[in-house]
Formats: C-alpha cells, sequence, structure tokens
C-alpha cells in the first residue's frame, strides 16, 4: 500500500513525524509532500498568482512552497504521477479540527482534494487542552491510537466523495474510553476573538484567537471529544442541501 503523507503545520512539524510513525505501522511505501511553512487555515485554497517551488529533504519526502491543497495536486499530478497513492493521511495536526472549524482546515481540505482525486483520504488532528503551548503539543494520544482507529478506515470498502475526519482528545493514551462515530457539530457562540493590539513601531494590528462554546450538540465530535473519545466523521465535498432543493426550485416557476 502506498501511502501520501501531508498537514498543512509545514514540512517539519512535529505532528507530521507523529503521522509518519503510525503510517510505518501500515506499510513501508510512504511518501511525504507537505507545504515548506506553516499554512494552518489555508482551508481548500488553491496557489494561481505565483509558481510553486518543490524541495527534496530525502528519499520520497519533498515540500511544495504552497498550500495543503496545492501540495497534495503536486503529489499525485507530478511527484506520484506514474504511480499514485492508494491512501491519503494528513495530519497529525496540532489543535482540533471539530465541527465548523473543518471549513478553515488545511489539514482537512488536503484529505478533501485527495478524495476528489478519487483516493481514499483521512485526516487526524490532536486536540490540545490550552493554548500557548506552541510546538509542545502531546501527542501521545494520537500516537498510541493512530494505528488502531486507521485500520477499520483502511478497509473499509471506498465510497466516491467520502473522506474521514479524526481527532484525538487532550486527555492520556490511558484515559481514552474508546473510538466513537460522530457527526459533525456546531459552535455555538464566541467561537472566534480578535485580540487587539500595537507593534513595536506603533502601529495597530488584529489577530483572530480561538473563542470559546458553552454548549455542545449532543451526538456530535464535540461532544465525543469532551466525553474522552477518538473521534470519526466521515465527511463529503458535495455541500448541496438536498432539503431545500425542491422549496428553491419553486422560488423560480413562472
Amino acid at each position: 500500500m502506498r501511502i501520501l503523507l501531508t498537514n498543512d503545520d509545514g514540512v517539519h512539524a512535529p505532528g507530521l513525524k507523529v503521522l509518519e510513525e503510525i503510517a510505518r505501522t501500515l506499510s513501508d511505501d510512504i511518501w511525504i509532500v507537505a507545504p515548506s511553512e506553516e499554512q494552518s487555515g489555508a482551508g481548500h485554497s488553491l496557489t494561481l498568482t505565483r509558481p510553486l517551488r518543490i524541495h527534496q529533504h530525502g528519499e520520497r519526502h519533498y515540500s511544495v512552497t504552497g498550500t495543503p491543497t496545492d501540495a497534495v495536486m503536486m503529489a499525485v499530478g507530478q511527484l506520484m504521477k506514474d504511480a499514485k497513492p492508494d491512501l491519503i493521511l494528513s495530519g497529525v495536526n496540532r489543535g482540533a479540527n471539530l465541527a465548523e472549524d473543518v471549513t478553515y482546515s488545511g489539514t482537512v481540505s488536503a484529505a478533501m482534494e485527495g478524495a476528489i482525486s478519487g483516493i481514499k483520504s483521512i485526516a487526524l488532528s490532536q486536540v490540545y487542552s490550552r493554548e500557548g503551548m506552541g510546538d509542545a503539543v502531546p501527542f501521545a494520544t494520537a500516537r498510541a491510537w493512530g494505528e488502531q482507529v486507521l485500520r477499520p478506515l483502511i478497509a473499509m470498502p471506498a465510497s466516491p466523495r467520502l473522506l474521514f475526519n479524526v481527532n484525538f482528545p487532550a486527555i492520556d493514551p490511558q484515559a481514552v474510553k474508546g473510538i466513537r462515530v460522530a457527526r459533525q457539530g456546531f459552535h455555538d457562540i464566541d467561537r472566534t476573538r480578535i485580540v487587539e493590539g500595537t507593534d513595536p513601531r506603533g502601529y495597530h494590528y488584529y489577530w483572530f484567537g480561538l473563542g470559546s462554546s458553552s454548549a455542545v450538540p449532543e451526538g456530535s465530535d464535540l461532544a465525543a471529544i469532551a466525553e474522552g473519545y477518538v473521534t470519526v466523521t466521515p465527511l463529503h465535498y458535495d455541500l448541496t442541501q438536498d432539503s431545500a432543493m425542491a422549496a428553491t426550485a419553486r422560488l423560480f416557476v413562472k
């Protein structure tokens, strides 16, 4: 099985090294193609206004001067075009990708690009309990539970347009209650805060920070993580709201 690893935290991110450890329990045919620098929050963006450059860091180990989507496209369409991957793993992200945050996530978007290319794809993220930790995020739970959650997902028959979003809770591996399949949730309030400051030259700046949520929907990924489970959420890139199709069509009937 040929596995492509990517992420949105950059080619030198600690979580990518953890993902490589996990992947090597599944196969010895591992390729790494990741962004040169951190691209958190890049979503499913594609670089169109400047050229991309590829740098090699070792055998089957590359970085791309672009977004996570760019990295997957360059891997599948250029670096691995003669033998495409059977599986794409994106992560392990530094921080949660839960609820509507999946729409901003470069980690999830890299997996989505893989699904668009017809390749089974899984995004993995490690929740951590407080801000300001930088690279000092404890990945022990992802490392301990990664193989266990991936093997059944890999064995599952392929389904068009489907990708999986996996999140590991911010607790010790021994405290994890198990693996729970949960639907995508939604943060109720204060999901984003804006931090205002002044730089050393006296100019004002604004910085998006992490908000908070006071309640979590039952049965959601947010609830399952809060209860101490590894979460698995099947996602697809067809954003059509089927239940609104008929009502919307009636608006334009003459």
